[in-house]
């Protein structure tokens, strides 16, 4: 991990303790912070510590507890704009002078809706409390007393010693005191705190790694005096004051919490931070109250409709003042106020309440309920998702969060990390080129393929072969055996060239323990082949070669680091030569080659391009013999400049480039850092939804690249790669300045060609495809240009032309997220299809992630499995957990989890996607239905003199939202689908206009409510007129309140039913008996009421006693009803009629491919095509369009400075080792020392800014690219162009024909993102597949 060496000054205020590290203060100066100033830790003496207060080890992510669940639950909820106003409505239900509704209504649905939530949120509570109990319940050995006891993790505290063994998760962040293995050292695996995989060492102080038993430790009495708990991960300051001296503490003394111990037996720690006081838990933020956009948009709307209440509340008021004065007047004698109102305005003020009362239902509370009930659905939905469950791990996607759902469908920006998330943290050795000949899976001519066979089995022939160590290219087995030169020297090179530690458990069972996993591949690849690296000391390094036992005498590590790309060793071979392996990037490698190796350098560079268009990591391998006189010549500047006081670390470099020249070149090695499954289709299809793809990783910036093209999310097709790691403020901000200027001077030298490009292209050929523009989707015949134009771009940037991408380090991330180049940042980085940063914390994770947030409208996603992704995971609005191999700690944070990065696809296109639809379908349809249904009343205000008088009965008004209408909606919200999960993974474009917030917005919504509007201008005037002069078959007049009260009411019921009836797009069994059985469930009511037997019993709340059946018996008000429907329901179906045919959606395209292949599958007019065949004229013959003459390194290597020294000081040698005491003394100063003084010490070339570094792929058209790239990704050849085109032809012409072809189109571009299980591939129509459309 990285951190900037120069800390911005802002930050100062935010932490004042990086101010104290900033400025070199001693421990003792005192930081103002709180009640604590220093912290002080004295070992073994808890009464002393516990006198600061200090944290325990307990952690809580939970956000309530048994007193406080109550008042803050009923504080979030009430923070919704609707919860308040009905509450405000319960309120005023309580006065009897304004109510014309009894109380319960209202207070009924509202506690109901405020339970469902509070048991939910109890729910999910619940969980966090189980997952923490979990964690702070598991065991550690504490040292109380003088004996080591078994305590929970909960009852750890600050001063205790404990101890830890062999793949244990540290308990708390320790100081180190000693160790099992040599001069106190120990190894750990940080991957949950920065997500690398690799070793790091720690070292205990030299005066505590003697006190190893528990009796010595059980007498220190040392006291730290520390630094305040802070976030930073690579830094602590402190001392240790014991036995009147004080020594210095550094980070390299410090285990810290979610750390795991690795290839070390045991060690003791003292604890000098716990729980919340941790630097994992300080990174890890705060648990936030996560709300969709609909969420906000529905508090917006819910105010509105209440202004808009208040306004017809204060016209029917007016209207009541009015009637009052000039009509009420002329009935007071015998028809009086009642009393307290004695005049109209009183009246008036009255009828206002009264009125905002009986309008509440615009938004009645149950619509609150559908929402939690639908997003409970969905939740399950994705729980029981079968495609998203991994039989490897046996792990189920969860649900995590219910109130998201819809929020998936809408997400524009995915942050993810790397290792574990995109890869498997699994190294291995797949290609290698030797002396120019390539072995392994190599492409050695256009079309010629090694064919793989079964995984050689080495065995037979070496007993000491790895058996898990896989390798397909027998050839290479066969040259080590024919004992090639080139071949033993390139294996010879892997089984020296490392810092690799062997232990031989038992005869020929080798462990070796590697600081990199790519250290461990070579050797392991070396191993199998029949070089086996034995054992090592300070002084020799033991192979067996080829079975025989050969010992080298080590002379000298050059070490690696990340300037030197290299390492390098030299030894002496038993017949006394003297040579230097090395190993490195090949553009570092490559220049310090003897000249007369150009012809198998640029062999071994074609190796290397191919080796890295696979994604493949790769170092070269060279050799130099060295005389006896050169070596020591060279070993005397060596060890003089090893000594030095002043620039050692210079002259060192100095020295080593003198020796690493006129190498000879061996090959190179090509080593798979192992995806997971799908990687590469599933960013494929995620970038042709327009969802941005954002790497955020604690890793080295070569390792995060070359995953990026491992997994396309970089490729050879791309404009250009801009490569940031400048150091300054301004060296980072010229940086940005020029990949600015290049983005734009390449769009306007790309304009022209692309828009020649486009117009030959045809314009019909990007619908659906998902490389088109947004506007091709809504392209028609005779229209040149989308009838709504896009939107003008916000910035320059926005409008450029070209694939980008931006790789920034985290020296040069903390400075472009300053306040004052934040913006530039932004805009640069938003214009790239990718963007990866490397070396970054979790806390820049956090900042990024906020970033996005605050300036661009736009949902963001953050996926990771580590405890370093917590922070990015909270700050997202939506955070995915991977329960992958680094812990839990990310699933707990998160909203949704699952095992594998693959499923994150079907989480978004098919989930999300149909959440959001039927999220939005609801909406629209609950506000239509709502609003027809109120609005009646309005309308009868101006015929019931202002009295706020009811149309319907009041069960009726309480039942209608509960029981009529309820459950059809439901239905809709949870089950409805436009097109069918495969459907909707195969057209990524579907995906947009959830992005683009189309489907429920505020336009959206004031069509809803101008259709409810109209449906209640109709279903009150229609059923009035007709009814003005009726009369029943006797003469008996029908124009009663009772009669036209069940006639409306029965039209409402009927118009909304079939509305929703057409709203529907997938009916199931559910759909059909909730819509129907709704309609006979309020026919029974509606009689039941009506009858004598209620009347009977409770005859002053049944007043309607016999209307429903006279009402329903006459035909008039069944034609009056059958007329109102109509005239609701025609203008509906002829907007989308009309619609459909002038401006189909994609979803309406696919839905008619769909049935039009159906359909000839049942006709069995044509069979399924083959998927193989020949390129014929008019396929796509594409070629590569990269650059000829460019080529990228593939170079990544996963390794940390100082591991040679370390060797060859002998102080991670067991004391057993042979030459250790002799050597021993060579070497006096301290290598941790040696580490520190790298650490502070600016790298070569830090004095002047570091140049953009930027990296241009390919020229190509960008419109074409994708193409090429996905049909170079399947390695197939193409299929018969002609195949459809029958299809097409049957078909009918007009729109149909434009719709087939739209879809053909699609499938022509998305072929190459569609990888089917057997490898075979096409450009025609997919195959015919019976369709799932369940969940």
């Amino acid at each position: 991990m990285t951190i900037p060496k120069d800390i911005p000054e802002k930050w100062f205020p935010i932490f004042p303790h990086l101010k104290w590290i900033k400025l070199g203060l001693p421990t003792s100066e005192k930081i103002r912070c709180g009640t604590e100033q220093e912290r002080r830790v004295r070992a073994n003496d808890r009464e002393y510590n516990e006198k600061f207060l200090y944290a325990n080890n307990c952690i809580m992510t939970s956000k309530y507890n048994i007193i406080t669940f109550l008042p803050v639950n009923l504080f979030e909820q009430f923070q919704e704009v609707a919860n308040t106003y009905f509450l405000f409505l319960l309120i005023l239900q309580l006065i009897p002078q304004i109510s014309s509704l009894p109380w319960f209504t209202t207070i009924v649905p509202l506690v109901l809706v405020l339970s469902i939530t509070a048991v939910k949120d109890a729910t999910d509570d619940y969980f966090r409390h189980k997952s923490d109990n979990q964690v702070n319940n598991r065991q550690s050995q504490v040292l109380i007393n003088g004996v080591l006891q078994k305590e929970k993790w909960m009852d750890v505290r600050v001063g205790d010693i404990i101890k830890l063994e062999n793949n244990q998760f540290v308990a708390a962040d320790l100081l180190l005191l000693s160790s099992s293995e040599p001069h106190g050292l120990c190894y750990i695996e940080t991957a949950e705190l920065d997500g690398e995989t690799n070793m790091k060492v720690r070292q205990s102080l030299a005066v505590t790694s003697e006190l190893g038993e528990p009796g010595n430790l059980a007498q220190f009495d040392g006291e730290v005096v520390c630094e305040l708990p802070n976030n930073k991960l690579d830094r602590f300051c402190g001392a240790l004051h014991w036995r009147e001296c004080k020594y210095t503490l550094t980070n390299n003394n410090m285990l810290l919490r979610g750390c795991v111990l690795r290839n070390t037996e045991s060690c003791y720690g003292l604890v000098i931070f716990a729980g919340p006081d941790t630097k994992l838990m300080q990174n890890s933020g705060r648990t936030k109250f996560k709300r969709t956009s609909i969420d906000h948009l529905m508090n917006t709307l819910v105010l509105w409709i209440f202004g808009f209440l208040v306004c017809m509340g204060v016209i029917l008021a007016i209207g009541n003042a009015v009637w009052e004065r000039e009509v009420g007047s002329l009935f007071q004698s015998y028809l009086p106020w009642d009393p307290p109102v004695d005049n109209f305005l009183f009246s008036a003020f009255l009828s206002f309440w009264s009125y905002v009362i009986i309008l509440n239902t615009v938004v009645p509370i149950s619509l609150y309920v559908s929402v939690e009930v639908i997003r409970l659905g969905h939740s399950y939905f994705i729980n029981w998702d079968r495609r998203m469950f991994c039989n490897r791990s046996n792990t189920a996607a969860e649900a995590r969060s219910t109130t998201l759902n819809e929020e998936l469908g809408q997400v524009e920006y995915i942050f993810s990390d790397k290792t574990g998330t995109l890869t498997q943290n699994i190294m291995t050795f797949n290609k290698c080129s030797i002396n120019g000949h390539a072995y392994g899976d190599v492409m050695d001519t256009p079309g010629a393929q090694h064919k793989r066979a079964q995984p050689l089995d080495f065995s037979a022939w070496n007993p000491l072969a790895d058996r898990d160590f896989c390798f397909y290219d027998v050839s290479l087995l066969e040259a080590v055996k024919m004992r090639e030169p080139a071949v033993h020297e390139f294996f010879r090179v892997l089984s020296l060239c490392h810092t690799v530690m062997s232990e031989e458990k038992s005869e020929g069972e080798l462990v070796y323990k590697a600081q990199s996993p790519d250290e461990g591949a070579l050797v392991t690849a070396a191993r199998n082949f029949g070089f086996v690296f034995r054992s090592r000391t300070p002084s020799t390094i033991t192979t067996q070669e080829l079975g025989k036992e050969v010992t080298y005498t080590l002379l000298a590590i050059l070490d690696f680091n990340n300037i030197r790309k290299r390492m390098s060793v030299i030894v002496r071979t038993p017949e006394g030569h003297i040579c230097l392996y090395c190993k490195g990037a090949d553009t570092v490698l490559f220049d310090r080659l003897h000249s007369c190796n150009h012809d198998l350098m640029n062999i071994t560079s074609d190796h290397l391009n191919e080796f890295a268009g696979d994604g493949l990591r790769t170092l070269a391998l060279a050799y130099r013999d060295l005389s006896e006189e050169q070596w020591e010549e060279w070993a005397e500047r060596y060890h003089g400049a090893d000594k030095a006081i002043d620039y050692r670390e210079d002259r060192l470099a100095a020295a080593y480039e003198e020796i690493e020249q006129d190498m000879m070149l061996l090959g190179a090695t090509a080593i798979e850092d192992k995806l997971q499954e799908g990687i590469a289709e599933t960013i494929t299809v995620l970038s042709l939804a327009n969802i941005k793809i954002w790497v955020l990783t604690g890793d080295k910036q070569e390792t995060a690249v070359n995953i990026g093209y491992s997994s396309k999310m970089l490729t050879d097709d791309m404009t250009e790669v801009f490569i940031m790691n400048g150091y300054t403020v301004q060296s980072v901000r010229e940086d940005l300045r020029r990949a600015r200027e290049r983005m734009l001077e390449s769009s306007r030298s790309r304009d022209g060609v692309k828009e020649a490009e486009m117009q030959d292209f045809g314009g019909a050929c990007s619908l659906g495809n998902g490389f088109g523009s947004r506007d091709a989707a809504n392209w028609i015949p005779g229209q040149k240009k989308s009838a709504q134009p896009p939107a003008p771009p916000t910035s320059l940037l926005e409008s450029v032309s070209g694939e980008f991408a931006l790789v920034i380090s985290g020296h040069s991330l903390a400075h472009a997220l300053e306040a004052d180049m934040e913006q530039e940042f932004l805009e640069t980085a938003c214009a790239c299809r990718t963007v990866i940063c490397c070396r970054v914390t979790p806390l820049q994770k956090a900042m990024v992630v906020e970033l996005i947030r605050r300036h661009k409208n736009a949902v963001t996603l953050a996926i990771g499995d580590g405890a370093n992704d917590v922070s990015m995971i909270k700050t997202a609005h939506i955070g995915v957990g991977i329960s992958g191999q680094e812990g839990i700690q990310a699933v707990l944070a998160s909203d949704y989890s699952f095992s594998q990065f693959r499923f994150l696809q079907r989480l978004l296109l098919v989930h999300g996607r149909w959440s959001y639809l039927r999220m939005c379908r609801f909406l629209c349809y609950f506000f239509y239905k709502n609003f027809a249904f109120t609005m009646v009343h309005f309308w009868f205000g101006f015929f019931c003199g202002f009295s706020a008088q009811t149309v319907y009965d009041q069960y009726f008004i309480t039942l209608y939202n509960i029981v009529y209408t309820s459950l059809p909606v439901l239905a809709m919200g949870i089950f409805d689908q436009d097109v069918s999960d495969q459907r909707s993974l195969q057209y990524p474009k579907l995906y947009e206009p959830g992005q683009l917030n189309l489907l429920f917005n505020k336009r959206e919504f004031f069509i809803c409510i101008a259709q409810g509007i109209y449906t209640s201008v109709v279903l009150f005037f229609v059923p009035y007129g007709a009814l003005w002069q009726a009369t029943q078959s006797n003469g008996v007049p029908l124009a009663d309140y009772q009669t036209f009260a069940v006639t409306t009411a029965t039209a409402l019921v009927i118009v909304v039913s079939v509305q929703i009836s057409l709203d529907t797009g997938y009916w199931t069994a559910i759909n059909h008996f909730f819509v129907w059985g709704s309609l006979g469930t309020y026919f029974t009511i509606l009689f039941t009421m009506h009858s004598s037997i209620l009347f009977n019993i409770f005859p002053k709340q049944f007043h309607f006693l016999g209307s429903a059946q006279s009402t329903l018996s006459q035909p008039l008000v069944w034609l009056t009803i059958a007329l109102a429907t109509v005239i609701c329901i025609a203008p509906v179906l002829a907007f989308r009629f009309l619609k459909l045919d002038l401006k189909p959606q994609l979803s309406d395209t696919v839905r008619y491919t769909q049935l039009v292949q159906k359909k000839q599958w049942k006709a069995g007019g044509h069979a399924r095509r083959s998927m193989g065949g020949a390129s014929g004229p008019g396929g796509s013959g594409l070629g590569h369009l990269g650059r000829g003459g460019s080529r990228r390194s593939g170079y990544a290597f996963a390794h940390q400075e100082g591991f040679g020294e370390l060797i060859t000081s002998g102080k991670n040698m067991r004391l057993s080792s042979l030459a250790l005491a002799t050597f021993a003394a060579r070497h006096s100063s301290s290598w941790i020392d040696t580490l520190r003084k790298k650490k502070h010490s600016p790298p070569a070339g830090d004095s002047s800014p570091a140049p953009s570094v930027a990296a241009p792929v390919s020229n190509s058209s960008s419109l074409i690219g994708p193409l090429e790239t996905a049909a170079e990704q399947r390695g197939q050849t193409n299929a018969d162009p002609q195949v459809g085109v029958a299809d097409v032809a049957q078909v009918e012409t007009g729109q149909c024909s434009l719709v087939v072809q739209e879809a053909l189109c699609g499938w022509r571009a998305t072929a190459g993102a569609r990888l089917s299980s057997t490898g075979a591939s096409s450009l025609g129509p997919p195959p015919i597949a019976e369709e799932t459309n369940g969940e």
